[in-house]
């Protein structure tokens, strides 16, 4: 992996790192409807792999076994910085996982706690992601669109990427 790859996926890593909820986009079965619910996501690991809890009797469970292909969309709105990751993911029901990635927060969906075994992990083995980092002050902002109604040019007020990460 170039070193510039390096950089651009540890970009995405930090630009997700103070965010605790996304949206989980799956699709299910062939010409199902997109189905987006908003999820904590416990962790993100260097490599780009994604974990989050759900139950194993779930719909989500049923419709990444239809389909694996995912979307997780990431908002910050404050600081005005927004991830989108797909992947492919897979249900891991691995206790000793779960209990290592366990935080009592969760006890308030899954009250039977980590050794419940409805409790599992959906792990997103993140392939592409694309990102908007814009700047949040609320200045700079102003200023770009200032500039854009001056100039007729759009604005650019911050950076817009994608990357490959599979």
């Amino acid at each position: 992996m170039s070193d510039d790859t390096e950089a651009d996926k540890r970009r995405i890593l930090d630009l997700v790192a103070g965010i605790d909820y996304a949206l989980f986009t799956t699709r299910g079965s062939e010409g199902a409807p997109l189905h987006a619910r908003p999820m904590a996501y416990r962790k993100c690991e260097d490599d780009g792999d994604l974990w989050f809890f759900t139950k194993k009797d779930s719909r989500k469970v049923e419709e990444i076994g239809a389909d694996p292909q995912v979307l997780v969309s990431f908002a910050d709105p404050k600081k005005q910085n927004f991830v989108s990751i797909t992947g492919r993911s897979e249900i891991v029901a691995d206790r000793a996982r779960v209990k290592a990635l366990w935080s009592e927060i969760y006890r308030t969906w899954f009250p039977g706690g980590p050794e419940d075994d409805n409790v599992v992990l959906i792990r997103v083995r993140a392939e592409h992601a694309e990102y908007w980092d814009t700047p949040n002050s609320v200045a700079v902002v102003a200023f770009g669109y200032l500039k854009a109604l001056a100039t007729g040019k759009p604005s650019r007020a911050g950076d817009v990427g994608k990357i490959e990460l599979a």
